[in-house]
């Protein structure tokens, strides 16, 4: 009875898994949202336009901060599908997907197909990580690329070594192509504690990870033979306003220490020691609370005697927070690389709950986060008003309509986590295909880029004043953008051309005598920095700006 009973559940979990799948691909064709993804989008366009894959540039100037790998899969894409918005976005998916594959298999490998399949939902629905694949930085790439080397560098401890050191110390070397050698943290982190708790000695000197070290840093040559001819090579190039900048050094040190240590060429204010605490909180919803309880039971009931557990995905998760609260460099995004380590603690722990009690009080805690999220999302319409099309009606129709159907099918012990993932759907399709949508369109520069492309229709060159982090007109202009900064009067094409800049600027060169007619008037708001005030429709105007489209004559 209890094996059909298990069967059955597990056909649930694919059927669940399917449907947090097809969410994280809601998000496929939302306007890519600046300063970063934009940005970075436009990075990938100059490679295939440019046909040079080796040389990174944003608006006409060499760029160092981010190694080339996320760059050289959209520019991959690009080339295969055309440069749009989705080409840009479904690599990044795909990496997710891999990393629900890994955590899936690692979890396998060290629990039960049960928890496996448990971890990889909980990674899929996770809030972050959906939010991630609708605005695509490096992060999809790293979650993807980290716990995928974990996994093969585990298996490289048995017999049949070889292929899984070779296949982890490639995606090890993919993910410092991503963000630099800090990726190896989780990765070697998980490894190691987890040899020392255990006190496997003679495994932890084993000659294998010399030679995984060596493959690592073979499989990384594109990125540093890059950064050598477009930087070492060119002493004389200007980047972050100075000369003799080493492309090594930075990608070595100044990217990753400096970042640490705030001392770099990219500053940031001083990190709070607590800062990922409270974002996990809202990054790894629905599932945050439970996460926490799981870390907590597993302490307690294991440090008397660690060597009867695995610590692989404590070691991959609490290295990383560690250096990452430590940092002085935080961004909310960065936590989500380590998710597949916090599904597999999770999933182990809900799937573990033998007494009833405990589970019913943690499933109705669960009950109410989900309805709590649902709540926010009312709340959020009600303010925000946006204009609901007849697409998202549909789809949050059939979401009701599932859960609905969760009610009356599914006799389950788990059926108030079923419920939670959709729920968990119910809100990521309407941020998809409702808020963000109109969000996207207080995005002046991509706003102006869909107007250009209509309505320009005698072919005249387009510039845009840099400074205004103008990144998606560069992505979504069909044409040539020439950018434009003060003292490089020179560069600019002649008359009549057509230039795009914030109001402000616009009205200065009005006020020096430029002549110049107003094409079109575009609402501004930086809208990665959402304020309460902009959410409200009735005191919006009071926070959003405005850029024009000018003719210079």
């Amino acid at each position: 009875m209890e094996e059909t009973f298990t069967d059955q559940r597990q056909k649930w979990l694919y059927i669940f898994i399917g449907i947090a799948v097809l969410i994280n691909f809601s998000g496929l064709f939302v306007t890519i949202i600046g300063p970063d993804g934009a940005l970075y989008a436009s990075i990938a366009k100059n490679m295939v336009v440019n046909n040079n894959y080796s040389d990174l540039f944003a608006e006409g100037k060499d760029w160092l901060d981010k190694p080339h790998f996320p760059f050289w899969a959209a520019a991959m894409f690009f080339k295969i599908f055309g440069i749009n918005t989705w080409a840009y976005k479904l690599p990044a998916i795909l990496f997710v997907l891999l990393a629900a594959f890994y955590t899936y298999k690692l979890a396998l490998e060290l629990y039960t197909k049960e928890i496996a399949l448990w971890a990889a939902l909980m990674l899929l629905s996770a809030q972050h990580i959906i939010l991630s694949n609708m605005d695509v930085r490096a992060e999809p790439y790293l979650t993807g690329l980290i716990i995928a080397s974990v996994y093969h560098l585990y298996k490289a401890q048995g017999s049949k070594w070889l292929w899984h050191l070779l296949l982890g110390s490639l995606y090890a070397a993919c993910a410092v192509m991503t963000k630099g050698i800090f990726a190896l943290i989780p990765v070697f982190g998980a490894i190691v504690l987890n040899l020392i708790v255990k006190k496997e000695w003679t495994m932890l000197f084993n000659f294998r990870w010399l030679i995984a070290v060596t493959m690592v840093f073979i499989f990384m040559l594109p990125e540093l033979l890059s950064l050598y001819r477009q930087f070492d090579l060119h002493p004389e190039k200007v980047v972050f306003g100075r000369t003799h900048v080493s492309g090594l050094k930075f990608f070595f040190w100044d990217s990753q220490f400096g970042r640490f240590f705030n001392s770099g060429p990219i500053k940031k204010s001083n990190g709070d020691p607590f800062f990922f605490l409270h974002t996990i909180l809202w990054a790894y919803l629905p599932w945050a609370l439970l996460f926490y309880v799981a870390i907590f039971q597993f302490f307690r009931k294991n440090w008397r005697q660690p060597k009867l557990v695995e610590w692989l995905c404590v070691g991959g998760a609490a290295l990383t927070f560690l250096i990452f609260s430590a940092s002085k460099f935080q961004l909310p995004h960065y936590i989500t690389i380590i998710f597949p380590f916090f599904s597999i603690l999770t999933a182990q722990f809900i799937c573990g709950i033998k007494e009833e009690r405990t589970f019913k009080i943690l499933s109705n805690i669960q009950g109410v986060i989900a309805f709590l999220m649902c709540v926010i999302i009312v709340i959020l319409n009600y303010f925000f008003q946006p204009e609901i099309s007849l697409v998202a009606i549909v789809f949050l129709s059939v979401v009701v309509l599932l859960l609905n159907l969760t009610v009356f099918f599914i006799k389950d012990r788990f059926k108030v986590f079923y419920r939670t993932i959709i729920l968990v759907a119910f809100v990521n399709v309407y941020l998809n295909m409702v808020f963000y949508p109109k969000l996207v369109t207080y995005q002046s520069d991509s706003e102006a880029a869909f107007f250009i492309n209509n309505n320009n229709l005698n072919q005249l060159p387009l510039v845009k004043v840099v400074n205004t982090y103008s990144y998606a007109i560069d992505f979504y202009a069909n044409q040539k953008v020439h950018d434009y900064r003060i003292g490089e009067e020179k560069l600019l094409p002649p008359t009549p051309y057509l230039l795009f800049a914030d109001s402000a600027q616009i009205d200065q060169m009005i006020k020096d005598g430029v002549k110049l007619e107003s094409i079109k008037t575009f609402e501004n708001y930086p809208i990665t920095r959402l304020k309460a005030k902009f959410l409200n429709i009735r005191t919006r105007h009071t926070l959003v700006g405005t850029s024009q489209l000018v003719l210079i004559k």
